[in-house]
């Protein structure tokens, strides 16, 4: 790998989200982290005061700074994914704080979807509950690369260590079980402000990081080229000026990957080959470009080139119309066999049929029951779609940028799924009767 790609991809940004059962304190730690590291306004933290004053509490309640809806402050619960962002001298953080009930799982999918580390709260009194190995579940399936296990609470369980060693023991077991392989575990006072940001000076059995310190230093993104370059088309740009008569360039951002000037692409579903002529970046040429930059390709060839389409290149995935995948129902719309909906990967949406629930994963023991007649909201699955145009999708566990897709209501265009690609496809015969005229 070049210098020049080392220090462009040397990001300094963190996106995290946090999940945690109801009353676990969820709202109150990250209303700490955003707190300690002098990341709220002088009138947020007045507003903040003044609520709690009149709430009858002496001290500033934390939790309010996330808790934005009214519900979420009435009932004390945190309902919508809500984003904050916040910075240390060290880092930039974008946090999802997704809600804890069982019937928001669809919103913890929301807010994890592009997250890079999890932290799963865990009340110290209860241990691995029910919901924590949800979100563990959830975490897994979404290939979340990090996952902190945050045990909450530990000033109502006198600092022990047995009771943090035990929970944490539990815990690591169970990701392992999930194909998690990095967890930490921190034990916090969300309330008291323990191993948050300040070390605790109750817990010095513990020697490891404060979540921000973890959050601070925990490995950032991945090395761009040790995945293959995958650049969605958005739009193409053809001025046809006096200054450019024939310029032809594909606007986009790059999904994943590296891109240099002579790099051999494919073009897809097309199939067609060429290289990269050049590449434009915030009005200059340049060289390379790397993930997630916005960039302008130009080909050495004139080639049937349209929104949607896919430049590749290294391991080309095989386009295909037939699609088994991990979907997560987001709707009150059950999904069900035979549903014709609309399908978005990246830049393109293509009609599809809905051919077959293979089955319904139960989240609580991860067994995949058999027989489902559809997905209602918060289910995860497995399907079998079929796709009016060939696409190319990755495995959602080899690059879950171009690995996931949207299932969408054809009707009012509401998003109905959310859909992970498995490792394997369907092989496409090329006498394979054609589907309903639909698709």
């Amino acid at each position: 790998m070049t210098s020049t790609t080392q220090e462009a991809t040397a990001t300094s940004l963190l996106r995290f989200a946090t999940a945690g059962s109801v009353d676990d304190g969820k709202s109150t730690l990250v209303g700490r982290l955003l707190h300690d590291s002098k990341s709220v306004l002088a009138d947020q933290l007045e507003a903040v005061e003044r609520a709690s004053l009149n709430r009858g509490q002496d001290a500033p309640d934390l939790a309010l700074l996330t808790d934005g809806l009214r519900a979420e402050r009435e009932q004390g619960i945190t309902i919508d994914v809500a984003y904050r962002y916040f910075a240390t001298p060290r880092r930039r953080f974008i946090l999802a704080d997704t809600p804890g009930h069982v019937q928001y799982t669809r919103n913890m999918v929301t807010g994890a979807s592009t997250a890079e580390l999890a932290v799963v709260l865990v009340d110290a009194r209860n241990g691995v509950v029910e919901q924590t190995r949800r979100h563990a579940a959830v975490a897994a399936l979404l290939r979340v690369p990090h996952v902190v296990l945050a045990v909450n609470k530990m000033d109502l369980v006198d600092y022990a260590e047995p009771v943090f060693a035990a929970i944490a023991e539990e815990f690591t077991a169970y990701a392992a079980s999930l194909g998690v392989g990095d967890v930490v575990a921190v034990p916090i006072s969300a309330l008291a402000g323990d191993n948050v940001v300040e070390p605790s000076a109750h817990m010095d059995w513990y020697g490891g990081p404060t979540l921000l310190e973890h959050l601070e230093t925990v490995p950032v993104g991945s090395d761009p080229d040790a995945a293959p370059a995958r650049f969605p088309v958005q739009y193409v740009i053809r001025p046809q000026s006096e200054e450019h008569p024939d310029y032809r360039g594909y606007a986009g951002q790059l999904a994943s990957g590296v891109l240099r000037v002579g790099d051999p692409v494919t073009v897809l579903p097309s199939g067609h080959t060429t290289t990269v002529a050049g590449i434009d970046a915030l009005g200059r040429e340049t060289d390379l470009a790397w993930a997630p930059q916005s960039i302008t390709v130009r080909l050495a060839d004139d080639l049937d080139v349209s929104r949607g389409d896919l430049i590749a290149a290294g391991v080309i995935p095989a386009p295909t119309r037939d699609i088994e995948a991990t979907v997560s129902h987001l709707n009150e719309r059950p999904l069900r066999a035979g549903d014709k909906v609309l399908l978005k990967h990246t830049t393109r949406t293509v009609r599809a049929l809905v051919k077959d629930i293979t089955y319904r994963i139960d989240i609580d023991t991860l067994e995949q029951r058999s027989g489902a007649e559809g997905l209602n909201v918060n289910d995860l699955g497995h399907v079998v779609l079929r796709t009016a145009e060939p696409l190319a999708l990755d495995a959602y566990c080899d690059n879950r940028r171009t690995g996931s897709f949207l299932l969408i209501d054809p009707a009012d265009g509401t998003t109905l799924t959310a859909g992970m690609a498995g490792e394997a496809f369907a092989t496409v015969r090329a006498t394979e009767p054609a589907e309903e005229d639909w698709v």
